[in-house]
């Protein structure tokens, strides 16, 4: 049994079992946004970091998800001196109906990028790094050499530097995870975002089972690092149906989950069916232990790359 009474949505849900298709854009417009509650709103204060921080990535003509993506965190973080690099440009080529990452037909690939990166990282003094990307569906790798080679530089400067990398699905490439594998990030993650009747409406081209074999390749790797990967909810999905893909997860068997609310970036992108209160957060993270996963992040403003050391040390520590 749950503890939490779980709330009813928002907006309009589907039933259990349906697989819902994603309303066209001039549809989604004419759904208004739904008010924040009390427990989601923040501070808009900007540090004497977050210039800086905003500065030195404008410089070298890199991107941070942060920005990108529209994160909720980008001030807390940027004021901390921290931010997730974006490697690979700034334009993907999927566009999924949840995200505010750019969908365009990138022109070629930046080989100067991962140089630039050690640069900012070395500037900023991190001792941590997370470094994601747009999905690249155009090259034969996905991109998979770009983080290889980002990682060698990173650890040219610093060998003790710890490096989290959250990749696309590679087009389900075992060869291209294989050279992700072997460049020897400390975390490696993969989110699979939400449920399996939600999918098609959410991630369009992405596909849960090809998500799941990604994460189990990496825990069955000679060289496994620690694996990790991430939900939203407040698409419409049930606690039943969280519970499953919790099952799926852990079968894969993947270290650490992360739990955050859905935030619409803009009326293009799917609404907002309900805003997950902080208790059933928690109650979400619960029922995840108890299943078997060794760790759940959850909670309304979690984000897989929000902290994320913060989620992994106890983990990195045991591996030393």
């Amino acid at each position: 049994m749950y503890k939490v009474l779980f709330t009813q949505s928002v907006g309009e849900s589907s039933a259990h079992g349906e697989s819902p298709k994603a309303p066209k854009k001039s549809e989604r417009k004419l759904v208004p946004h739904a008010k924040l509650p009390k427990w989601m709103k923040t501070t808009a204060a900007h540090g004497p970091n977050f210039k800086r921080v905003k500065e030195i990535l404008g410089e070298h003509g890199l991107h941070s998800v942060c920005q990108e993506a529209a994160c909720p965190n980008i001030r807390e973080c940027w004021d901390e001196g921290t931010a997730t690099f974006m490697i690979l440009g700034k334009y993907c080529t999927r566009g999924c109906n949840f995200c505010d990452v750019l969908k365009g037909f990138p022109k070629g690939l930046d080989e100067d990028e991962p140089r630039r990166l050690a640069d900012v990282v070395a500037l900023l003094k991190l001792k941590q790094v997370v470094i994601t990307s747009v999905t690249r569906d155009d090259l034969p790798d996905g991109g998979a050499t770009i983080f290889a080679r980002t990682i060698e530089l990173l650890r040219r400067q610093d060998k003790n530097v710890q490096v989290e990398f959250l990749i696309s699905d590679l087009g389900g490439n075992y060869d291209s995870l294989k050279i992700v594998l072997d460049s020897g990030m400390d975390v490696l993650a993969h989110n699979v975002e939400t449920v399996g009747r939600l999918h098609k409406r959410v991630r369009g081209a992405a596909k849960l089972d090809r998500s799941l074999q990604m994460l189990r390749w990496m825990h069955e790797y000679h060289n496994r690092p620690i694996v990790k990967t991430g939900i939203m909810v407040g698409l419409g999905e049930t606690i039943d149906e969280i519970v499953e893909l919790f099952h799926q997860i852990h079968a894969t068997g993947c270290d650490i989950v992360t739990v955050g609310q859905y935030l619409r970036p803009s009326p293009e992108h799917l609404p907002v069916e309900k805003y997950y209160h902080p208790n059933e957060f928690a109650e979400i993270a619960r029922i995840g232990k108890e299943i078997g996963i060794g760790h759940v992040e959850a909670g309304p403003m979690v984000r897989s790359s929000y902290k994320a050391f913060n989620q992994t040390q106890q983990l990195l520590d045991k591996a030393c």
